[in-house]
């Protein structure tokens, strides 16, 4: 799914802490897609650029696309998921960090 929602081999995205997740601008602009079984995708109506995703199930699970944050995010990658659907073209790095076939266990 990442690959086709985003056109790139990968979504680099970063979970937040419940309640710490505003929009501060623009929230008339946000349009959203449900796919069916997955989280709620939501991307600016003008440009389409992704902004963050929900769980439908747990409102308080946020993950925001990091390509969305002005700046260093000051976080770095803990970990790759799907690894079982990475794209042929674009190898994983080695780069020593936890793998997983599909999402993280819990």
């Amino acid at each position: 799914r990442c690959q086709r929602r985003t056109g790139t081999a990968a979504a680099a995205s970063a979970r937040v802490a419940p309640g710490s997740f505003r929009v501060v601008r623009g929230e008339e602009h946000i349009r959203a897609w449900a796919p069916e079984g997955g989280f709620e995708k939501h991307f600016c109506g003008l440009c389409g650029s992704a902004l963050f995703s929900l769980n439908p199930d747990d409102r308080s699970a946020i993950g925001v696309r990091l390509g969305a944050v002005d700046g260093d995010p000051g976080i770095r990658p803990m970990w790759h998921t799907f690894t079982a659907y990475a794209a042929s073209w674009e190898p994983l790095p080695d780069d020593g960090l936890p793998r997983f076939p599909e999402s993280k266990p819990v």
